[in-house]
């Protein structure tokens, strides 16, 4: 499965990732990233039901993502590899002092790091606190997206899993930017992890209401 799976899954990702058509938004005052500034030591954070969509969408960015250490883990390692991702391996249950190392040292060499907030394993649209801590500690910003396909199958799994379909338009919405300053005391670390919840949904209800209202024009 290790040597066959990661390289079918990236052909048919390329092929059926050809036929999508993105579409950009953002809040009032909101700069997106790879857009309006080209990525450097940034942390940017996303939920886990469109993990397909934007590995396909920042293939480009060579960013190091926050990946478990189970065998779909392993999986998913390697064929954000051949996008051109890098990985470190870890999540809030196992290895997450590991993954944290290896976040700050991308962002010290100003190379975007990104979390899957609600993964592995959810609850969906609650983040964990990795992000938050390593904003701690590095003074990185947190960009907060979401990326949401028109037209889509989505799967009976905990985060809702989506699949765009083939032609379909995706929305890449953005929220706000968090500014976590460093003398954050650890009893403080959930409102900041409650306010990263509120910008990424923030991002997620701009993008379905984009759908919306694109449709009422139509």
């Amino acid at each position: 499965m290790l040597a066959v799976v990661p390289p079918v899954v990236w052909l048919l990702l390329q092929i059926l990732g050809r036929t999508w058509r993105y579409e950009v938004t953002a809040e009032p005052g909101v700069t997106p990233a790879f857009h309006g500034f080209t990525p450097g030591g940034e942390i940017y954070c996303f939920w886990h039901q469109c993990v397909l969509a934007c590995a396909h969408y920042y293939r480009s960015t060579h960013a190091t993502i926050v990946i478990s250490q189970s065998f779909d883990g392993e999986l998913i390692t390697r064929v954000l590899k051949l996008f051109g991702y890098r990985a470190v391996r870890g999540s809030s249950s196992r290895g997450g002092a590991l993954a944290l190392r290896g976040l700050q040292q991308a962002v010290s060499a100003h190379q975007p790091a990104i979390f899957t907030a609600d993964g592995p394993r959810g609850p969906i649209y609650q983040s964990k606190s990795g992000p938050i801590r390593l904003a701690q500690q590095t003074g990185a910003p947190i960009g907060c997206f979401h990326l949401y396909p028109e037209r889509c199958w989505t799967l009976a799994s905990w985060d809702r899993f989506q699949i765009p379909k083939p032609f379909t338009r995706i929305v890449v919405s953005w929220g706000p930017w968090l500014h976590v300053p460093a003398e954050v005391k650890d009893a403080d670390v959930d409102g900041w992890r409650e306010q990263l919840d509120a910008a990424i949904e923030s991002a997620r209800i701009r993008a379905e209401r984009y759908h919306v209202e694109e449709h009422r024009k139509g």
